[in-house]
C-alpha cells in the first residue's frame, strides 16, 4: 500500500525519533512510504532549501497518489492539518496518532468523518500494532 506519512516539520522536530520508528515499522509491514524522508533527522537541511511552491506541488501530488495517510499529530502543524483535510476530501483513509500526553486539536479529536481514525499511544509499539491492524 502507498502511504503518505505526515508529521511536523517547521513546527518542531522533537518527535523525530517517533517519526523514524513509525516509518520504519510501516516499511517493515511492506508498505511504500512515499514521504519516508520526512522521518530523517536531516530532512530540514534538504527540504528547507526548496521553494514553498515546489513543496506544495510535490506534497499534494503525493497525497493524491497515496492509498492512505498516516499522520503523527503530537506536534501542532499547519501543514499536517492541511494534508489531513486534503486527504479526507479526496476520500483517502486517514490514521492519526499522537502521544497520550500531547494536547491535540479538537478539530482532530472530535472528527467523526468516515475514513478518519485517531489513537493516543503510550509507546511506539502500541501505535505500530494499531496501524498494522488497520492497514491490512
Amino acid at each position: 500500500m502507498k502511504i503518505y506519512f505526515s508529521c511536523a516539520m517547521t513546527g518542531g522536530r522533537g518527535d523525530q525519533p517517533a517519526y523514524a520508528a513509525l516509518v520504519s515499522g510501516l516499511q517493515a509491514m511492506g508498505h511504500d512510504v512515499l514521504t519516508a524522508h520526512l522521518a530523517e533527522p536531516e530532512v530540514m537541511e534538504e527540504d528547507g532549501k526548496l521553494p514553498p511552491r515546489q513543496v506544495f506541488d510535490r506534497d499534494t501530488a503525493w497525497v493524491r497518489a497515496c492509498d492512505a495517510m498516516v499522520a503523527e499529530v503530537s506536534t501542532p502543524s499547519h501543514g499536517v492539518g492541511y494534508e489531513v483535510a486534503l486527504a479526507l476530501e479526496l476520500g483517502k483513509p486517514v490514521l492519526c496518532l499522537h502521544r497520550a500526553d500531547a494536547g491535540v486539536s479538537k478539530m482532530l479529536s472530535g472528527n467523526s468523518r468516515p475514513g478518519f481514525q485517531i489513537l493516543a499511544y503510550g509507546e511506539i509499539r502500541e501505535a505500530l500494532g494499531w496501524l498494522e491492524s488497520r492497514l491490512r
